[in-house]
């Protein structure tokens, strides 16, 4: 979802750019399946499975996971990264408790998968330091790539994300990555050493017309960044000695073995993770990028240095003309991510939620802001798309019940009408400002929501004083919202209004059954109507029954108080969540008649003491009463004080004077 929060985000922009602006975009898209990240996890998932698949006994097993923990707790000593730190004490803690549960139990079947699962992290470390180099198939490093990039092409299809127009992989296009380092040093920019070859930071900075860190300049220097830039496999105090400056990042790397390589005019390597951007891109769009999108976290140092040697290559300072970076995404308030395991992935996502929800959820927040992902971020998301849709299946229901054409279909407008109208047109312009306001579709959907509540009051009003709405206003506005959420990719599909009903073979499930549902309500409608004047209470029991039970079952709708009834076609689980809310409030209703019931039966039982009874029952307390029955010793036989008595005093004349009145009140109930 983390990812999502940029996908989804930048196609909103660039739907909003090609549907609404009419702009002719055309995206191209880099995928990244040679990396420092990827390579590692790649190997280490090649020897984890030979590992695996050497069948050894328990006990070798637990030898190795435990010889394993002890680098790992190293590691998690020298961590200074908060959340990281974190997250390595809780695979600590897992592999501890795992060791330690195995030692103790004698069922070596159960307890080898134990090993294996929950070991794995620390094993794979280890292993990889033990057999890293050993692994020269460049094929063990294209599995991985491969099988996310297709992963990631169904979770796009899943939540109706355009595909890019062209699609590069760093492991087609090495040759270009080559030419393009090749320019670079003949500008002056590059220099080898050792095989590999390094960006001249120094030397672009202090050309004219060139700046380093454009985007970031406060960045420059930042030792951790650029480290984290450059790979886990590419830092170490041999590779920064290569180098003419610490600021300067690799172009190409020499490999070392275990790791993937091509030839190049400096020795057998792979591009670096700055310049294969770089290089693909302009392959396929040239000297210059109108937009060039990310993640806000990739500012610096990638994107800097990716601008910083495409301009070294063009010898230009124009090679992206605007950076467009997504914010983040937050979960309770924490950076999601992969490394860090407190990742959700899409597909668990779509298993909560639909695709047009998360869309809503990021469009109703800023594009390039922080979005904290979670269950009251959602829930907002789902009441918008509750309101919206109850707003089109009333115009929807409306415009089903009202005539469509000729002389009916045409009346006065009053000031009502004129009112809502002027609305419409308001909104219209305040939705166009907030998208070309940098597309801010909150604000946008802020103003969708505002003259949907407006269109609302209208229609209430308009049946409160037994007149007909407006079906052409309503049709407009509810056709203008529809088509700005097929422009937000929110509707897929050509429906004139509202949300798509599901299609079976192409066939409009809506327009199809449409007809026979209002000739049913109306049937419904004069069986109600005859049964009230002929008080077939049954009959009117089982129409009910029909509305609330029956028909929420078949995803339908039906709402009584109108004539005809509105129907409306709603999603079975939608109805079925309805049905279950309903229920629940008549059970609290029921509670809470019962309890103020017992309330009153109990209020008026204690009317119906005598108060010269009132405290007799209460020989737990009392032990010796006055003439009028109130307490003067404890069950001790103590006299009680004169503070005590003053308040049982009290007590009794309240009771008194609420006897009197109850007694009073049945001689005059049983006198009429």
């Amino acid at each position: 979802m983390g990812h999502a929060r940029s996908y989804i985000s930048i196609d909103i922009l660039r739907r909003v750019l090609q549907n609404y602006f009419n702009y002719d975009v055309f995206y191209c898209m880099n995928i990244t399946d040679i990396d420092d990240k990827i390579i590692k996890r790649a190997r280490q998932n090649y020897l984890y499975e030979e590992y695996r698949n050497k069948n050894l006994a328990v006990s070798q097993i637990l030898g190795d996971v435990e010889a394993a923990l002890k680098p790992f707790l190293v590691k998690l000593e020298q961590e200074q990264d908060p959340d990281k730190k974190t997250m390595y004490y809780k695979i600590k803690v897992k592999v501890e408790k795992a060791v330690s549960e195995v030692k103790a139990s004698q069922d070596e079947a159960q307890f080898r998968e134990r090993l294996y699962v929950d070991g794995k992290d620390v094993l794979c470390d280890w292993l990889d330091k033990l057999h890293g180099s050993e692994v020269t198939d460049n094929s063990i490093f294209a599995k991985l790539p491969q099988f996310y990039e297709e992963d990631y092409h169904k979770d796009m299809a899943a939540l109706n994300v355009i595909p890019a127009d062209v699609l590069t992989r760093v492991s087609e296009y090495v040759p270009e990555n080559v030419d393009y380092i090749k320019k670079i040093i003949e500008n002056g920019f590059g220099y080898e050493s050792n095989g590999s070859v390094y960006f001249n930071t120094a030397a672009f900075d202090n050309t004219e017309g060139h700046t380093y860190a454009k985007i970031v300049p406060e960045a420059y220097g930042d030792k951790a960044a650029l480290n984290e830039g450059e790979g886990e496999l590419s830092v170490s105090a041999e590779r920064q000695e290569e180098k003419k400056n610490s600021t300067d990042f690799a172009l190409w790397k020499a490999s070392k073995p275990g790791e993937p390589s091509w030839d190049s005019p400096w020795g057998k390597g792979r591009p670096g993770w700055h310049i294969e951007c770089s290089a693909m891109a302009s392959s396929i769009q040239g000297e210059s990028l109108d937009i060039h999108t990310g993640g806000f976290d990739l500012r610096f140092p990638h994107h800097d240095n990716e601008l910083a040697q495409a301009e070294a290559h063009f010898n230009n300072d124009h090679w992206v003309r605007y950076f467009l970076h997504a914010g983040h995404l937050t979960i309770e308030g924490c950076k999601m991510s992969k490394s860090l395991k407190n990742f959700i992935t899409i597909k668990d996502a779509l298993k909560k939620h639909t695709p047009r929800q998360l869309r809503l959820l990021f469009l109703l927040h800023q594009w390039k802001d922080t979005l904290d992902y979670g269950e009251n971020s959602m829930e907002v998301a789902i009441r918008y798309e509750k309101m919206v849709n109850e707003f089109f299946l009333n115009v929807k229901n409306l415009l089903r019940s009202t005539p469509g054409t000729g002389i009916a279909s045409f009346e006065k407008w009053s000031k009502e009408e004129m009112d809502l109208n002027e609305r419409y047109f308001e909104t219209r312009d305040a939705v166009h400002e907030a998208l070309c306001d940098n597309v801010n579709t909150r604000t946008a959907l802020e103003h969708l929501r505002e003259l949907i509540g407006t269109a609302n009051v209208y229609m209430a009003n308009s049946r409160s004083n037994d007149k007909t709405p407006n079906r052409m206003i309503l049709k407009n506005i509810a056709g203008y919202i529809t088509e700005l959420f097929k422009v937000f990719g929110a509707i897929e599909t050509d429906e004139e209004i509202g949300f798509p009903q599901s299609t079976t073979q192409n066939v409009n499930v809506e327009e199809t059954v449409m007809p026979f549902l209002t000739a049913f309500a109306q049937f419904r409608e004069d069986v109600r109507t005859i049964s009230r004047e002929q008080k077939a209470i049954e009959i009117l029991k089982l129409c009910d029954k029909l509305r609330d039970d029956v028909l929420p079952n078949l995803g339908v709708r039906l709402e009584d108080g109108t004539s005809p009834p509105t129907i409306k076609l709603v999603d079975r689980e939608t109805l079925m969540k309805e049905r279950e809310e309903k229920l629940k409030q008549e059970e609290l209703k029921q509670l809470e008649k019962e309890k103020r019931k017992l309330e009153m039966e109990a209020k008026l039982a204690q009317e119906k003491i005598p108060p010269w009874e009132l405290f007799k029952k209460e020989t737990d307390k009392y032990s010796q009463f006055d003439d009028k029955g109130i307490p003067t010793h404890d069950t001790e036989g103590k006299e009680l004080s004169k503070g005590q008595i003053k308040k049982l005093v009290k007590l009794y004349e309240k009771q008194e004077k609420t006897y009197n009145k109850h007694m009073a009140n049945a001689e005059t109930n049983s006198g009429s």
